[in-house]
């Protein structure tokens, strides 16, 4: 069954569970097919922005309806591959384009007015339906034209296209008019790191057309940057083009497709697993997992890819993302070294360099966690006997920086020192320590000496109590954690403990993250007492929380939070942060999403090549919840589980045939062998 009627069915069953999301303020809703659109009414002028990317580009537009009732739209282009000196991260060729295109185009020799937008819908693609005025024997018609705008980039080439489809709606036959529309920049040879680079925009059209009543008349324009050398692009087919990009949309949706009676979080997921997917470029250095939000391109993070996005493409079986999480893996382990010292935090500019600038992060912990994690799911003996190397080396570096008190010592952590961290942190010694319990499962489907999977054992249950005993501490009257040695204030990222199963303190850290001096309603801020928030930690403490057994209080804060990213006014991805990056759309984000549900509601934990433990839970109002062709561990099953006499049955499907089929109690773990 397609997603499409895995959302209809959700659409059905869910109207009790969505209503108490805050759906009043939603622009947006949900189509039968997965989609949302934004049917426009009086609640204008209202402008967003959302990124779209192929293997070759990306595009954030920025658009809107004015107080008119017209569309607006900047179109900001990247290409990742196209070079700038100095060759830092961020400097990829990038140029905006606002052009309006429909004003450039006449009717009866006079220019479209009154643009009326009716709508606006994204499923991976925009398509912008609206009206305009013209004039006919000095009196002014409404709605005498048509116009359908379709917006998406190539999926494998340097290509933006823009489609227009006019249609005449008037009783009698009109003459349009298009321009021989071209544009090229041409940048300073001395500028790119491959010398000169062209950017060009064109219109497929051009001349004089008489449209017959009820007819149509279709052009599209693209956008496209190459090297000045690369052959010009002559003729390119927009039907190849959006087919493209709509079959990689379905072949994401349709896998790993999630069955819950709330629409808006099945929809949220499916549109998740578009993000997280879409920003994997083909650079000289092979494929590569970008952020993107106009900077993040060509590079790979310890955090983003390593940690965030990395171990949740098997799940998801794409294989173009298999392959970028191993090449990331690949690129910081080239930098491993006999004197230990700390992996860089970012392999920039199509893998030639790499960024260091805020030292230690922790980044030694995230890639170990991270690929230990994707090797166990991935079910792939070949790569994880090459990465056991990289992941051993990550383990032994942090043993090297435990303090005297057993914690892992940085120079900072991911938010690299936008907020104090001190000289250990909770969240880096919470990585080690779920990477060091992943190295023993993944040790033992390597052969690796029983003595070495020992140490690892014992050195996780060491670090577990020094987590509790160092960290652990009552911050503003809650029994949690403090996020460093002298931190007396509440921080987002106490939800650490619980992503990996370390529930001593799970009370009062699941009360001071839902407590007003915490969360808002854009989820989690960083710390107490500021206005900044960034949706990773947000996503991490969600997760945390419902594998913690708080069902009912993650589930509530879940609802709400994804009805406001995928309905609000700014959709329909998770984001990066706030007010830093104006909330951009930040690719691997989307990968912490799923991992609400993959880790959280249905409890995957892998254990072995072919084998994970799964502890799943259930709100209390939903009958069920389904996870439907998940691609790992070298296969494809389905779990389903559903409510029954007061207990959980539990279905794992593979082949058609029944792996497992239990009753179990909520909160038990079952292990689950294909």
């Amino acid at each position: 069954m397609s997603i499409k009627s895995f959302i209809a069915i959700g659409m059905l069953l869910g109207l009790a569970s969505t209503a108490s999301a805050d759906t009043a303020a939603s622009r947006w809703a949900i189509e039968k097919d997965g989609a949302i659109k934004w049917t426009v009414n009086e609640r204008v002028p209202h402008f967003d922005h959302v990124e779209m990317a192929g293997q070759q580009l990306a595009v954030v537009l920025r658009y809107g309806v004015d107080a008119d009732s017209a569309f607006r739209l900047n179109r900001s282009l990247v290409f990742p591959m196209l070079r700038m000196k100095p060759n830092k991260t961020q400097n990829n060729l990038k140029q905006r384009f606002n052009t309006d295109i429909p004003g450039m185009i006449t009717v009866d020799d006079l220019t479209l007015t009154d643009e009326k937008v009716k709508d606006i819908r994204f499923d991976g693609i925009m398509t912008v339906e609206s009206s305009f005025s013209t004039v006919h024997r000095r009196k002014k018609i409404d709605n005498a034209v048509s116009l359908k705008r379709v917006l998406y980039p190539s999926p494998n080439s340097p290509y933006y296209c823009e489609e227009y489809i006019f249609t005449n709606n008037m009783d009698h036959p009109i003459t349009m008019r298009i321009p021989d529309w071209k544009v090229k920049y041409t940048t300073p040879e001395n500028a790119g790191v491959y010398g000169a680079y062209k950017i060009e925009a064109s219109l497929s059209k051009n001349g004089f057309f008489t449209i017959e009543p009820g007819k149509q008349l279709d052009f599209f324009a693209v956008f496209c940057g190459q090297k000045i050398d690369d052959a010009p692009y002559n003729r390119i087919y927009t039907d190849a083009e959006r087919g493209g990009r709509k079959a990689l949309i379905d072949q994401w949706w349709n896998n790993l497709i999630l069955e819950t009676p709330d629409s808006t979080l099945n929809t949220m997921f499916a549109f998740a697993k578009l993000r997280g997917a879409e920003s994997i470029y083909n650079t000289k250095g092979g494929l590569m997992h970008g952020p993107g939000g106009e900077a993040y391109y060509a590079a790979v993070w310890a955090n983003d890819q390593a940690e965030y996005i990395n171990p949740f493409f098997p799940y998801l079986g794409y294989e173009i993302g298999n392959q970028s999480a191993l090449n990331s893996f690949r690129h910081f382990a080239r930098y491993m070294n006999d004197e230990y010292r700390p992996i860089p935090s970012s392999i920039i500019s199509e893998g030639v360099s790499f960024w260091h600038g805020a030292k230690d992060r922790g980044d030694g912990a995230m890639i170990a966690y991270g690929a230990s994690r994707y090797a166990l799911a991935r079910g792939n003996k070949e790569e994880a006997k090459e990465l056991w190397k990289l992941i051993e080396w990550c383990l032994e570096y942090c043993n090297r920086k435990l303090t005297d008190k057993g914690v892992v010592a940085s120079n900072s952590d991911e938010l690299e020192n936008r907020f104090p961290a001190g000289d250990a942190n909770l969240c880096t010694s919470t990585l080690y320590y779920d990477a060091l319990i992943s190295a023993a499962y993944l040790g033992k489907e390597l052969g690796v000496p029983s003595s070495q999977l020992n140490k690892y054992t014992r050195q996780a249950k060491e670090l577990r109590k020094a987590i509790n005993d160092h960290f652990g501490h009552n911050v503003e009257g809650f029994d949690c954690y403090r996020y460093y040695d002298g931190n007396d204030v509440l921080r987002a990222w106490i939800c650490m403990p619980l992503t990996v199963g370390i529930y001593d303190r799970k009370q009062g850290t699941i009360d001071a993250l839902f407590s007003p001096r915490l969360w808002t309603d854009d989820g989690l801020l960083t710390q107490a007492g500021t206005e900044t928030f960034w949706d990773r930690s947000t996503l991490y403490a969600l997760r945390g929380t419902i594998a913690a057994g708080e069902v009912e209080k993650g589930m509530d804060f879940l609802k709400r939070y994804s009805t406001r990213r995928l309905l609000g006014d700014h959709v329909p991805y998770a984001i990066e942060a706030w007010p830093e990056g104006d909330q951009r759309h930040l690719s691997a984000e989307s990968g912490l999403y799923c991992r609400i549900f993959t880790e959280g509601l249905f409890g995957i934990r892998p254990t072995g090549f072919k084998s994970f433990d799964l502890t799943p839970r259930l709100p209390k109002d939903w009958e069920f919840a389904n996870l439907n062709k998940v691609r790992a561990f070298g296969s494809e099953f389905d779990i389903k589980v559903k409510r029954a006499a007061g207990k959980l049955e539990v279905n794992v499907i593979k082949d058609n045939k029944t792996v497992l089929n239990k009753k179990i109690n909520e909160g038990t773990t079952l292990k689950v062998k294909l």
